[in-house]
């Protein structure tokens, strides 16, 4: 090891490849690395959510992370103001570490990263200053998060991906539109190709279920099984769990066969009562399926035709209610998908927000 211990100091708003360099070059180099996280409250992605994100990345040992909050004002000009922020970097060091290590080298690929040494008495490590290793930058994945994808981890992808969810009544066509819609963006290509869609885990669980009601009376009927809020609970949660696992690894778009506000209408329909959504479910965008113009047909999974209608004016009231952005889809499967893309596109197309991070103030 060249270095005892180094230093990498950055927002990570959000965390990228470039980031991923950085520290990964001070972990090869230095006996021991500590990554002082630095947000602002001004930031609109949690100071956890890039710490948690930068950990799952990085997992070596002898790499810590060290969260902090530094809104002093950016003036590289200023000696008070440098103070003030080296003041912060060391309260993150001597929290991370207990007492304040002695910094060899600081890594980084900004301008400031000569005087940040300076300052903590380190050599200045420079990694890859232009961009030319990796053309990417915090600054240009806030402003175009799709044409920057590839640089991004998995984590960060899952939390960045727009979530579209599809739901509706029995043989309405959800499952076909979300399949359709899916396959339709992957055909697109580029960072497109990659689009997942998440099926639906409750199918899944009903044939467990029934299986191993027929395995003890052959002549058991889906009709005679009975639910219990407690299974309702663990299906919204293997749905999310699904869902998640494809975020990590899907384009820009997500989009899934049903999700746990649907849950909770289906544990509404055969236990009672609408059980409330948990927080960790986050959608952009619901696309529910009108049962007009679609028949009938039963797979022997479906409770019947009888409440179909009912089901659709519940999910459209409770939709409404809850202000959740939606739309109904109606017509032939190929006019549903044009329905669905349109209003697909049009979420994309309005983007991702971040909020402005702290600016140098001009010379």
């Amino acid at each position: 090891m060249r270095y005892a211990h180094g230093l990498v100091i950055g927002k990570f708003y959000p965390p990228h490849a470039g980031h991923h360099m950085l520290i990964d070059t001070a972990a090869r180099e230095c006996a021991a690395v500590t990554v002082v996280v630095a947000a602002s409250s001004v930031e609109s992605v949690p100071l956890a959510d890039r710490t948690a994100w930068l950990r799952e990345a990085h997992p070596q040992p002898h790499v810590r992370f060290a969260p902090v909050m530094d809104d002093v004002e950016i003036d590289y000009d200023s000696d008070d103001v440098w103070a003030r922020h080296v003041g912060v970097f060391r309260h993150g060091l001597r929290q991370c570490h207990g007492v304040e290590p002695e910094i060899d080298a600081v890594f980084s690929s900004e301008p400031y990263g000569a005087e940040l040494a300076r300052r903590f008495g380190a050599r200045a490590v420079a990694v890859d200053p232009a961009r030319e290793r990796l053309p990417v930058s915090g600054t240009a994945v806030r402003a175009d998060p799709v044409g920057h994808w590839g640089f991004l981890s998995p984590a960060v992808r899952a939390a960045l991906v727009k979530r579209v969810v599809v739901v509706g009544a029995e043989s309405s066509g959800t499952t076909t539109l979300a399949r359709d819609l899916a396959a339709a963006y992957a055909a697109r290509g580029g960072v497109w190709e990659s689009t997942r869609w998440v099926p639906e885990y409750g199918r899944t669980y009903c044939e467990e279920k029934l299986a191993l009601a027929q395995r003890a009376d052959p002549s058991a009927r889906l009709e005679d099984l009975s639910w219990t809020s407690d299974e309702f609970a663990l299906i919204t949660d293997r749905q999310l769990r699904w869902e998640d696992a494809a975020a990590r690894v899907s384009s820009p778009l997500l989009v899934c066969d049903t999700d746990a506000f649907a849950t909770a209408l289906w544990h509404e329909r055969y236990v009672g009562g609408v059980p409330p959504v948990p927080a960790r479910a986050r959608h952009d965008l619901w696309i529910l399926t009108d049962v007009n113009g679609v028949p009938f047909e039963q797979d022997g999974w479906r409770d019947g035709e009888s409440i179909r209608h009912a089901m659709h004016a519940r999910f459209a009231a409770e939709l409404t209610a809850r202000d959740l952005p939606h739309l109904t889809v109606h017509g032939p499967p190929q006019a549903r998908l044009s329905q669905a893309m349109e209003a697909v596109d049009a979420l994309l197309t309005k983007g991702w927000h971040f909020t402005t991070p702290l600016t140098a103030h001009p010379a």
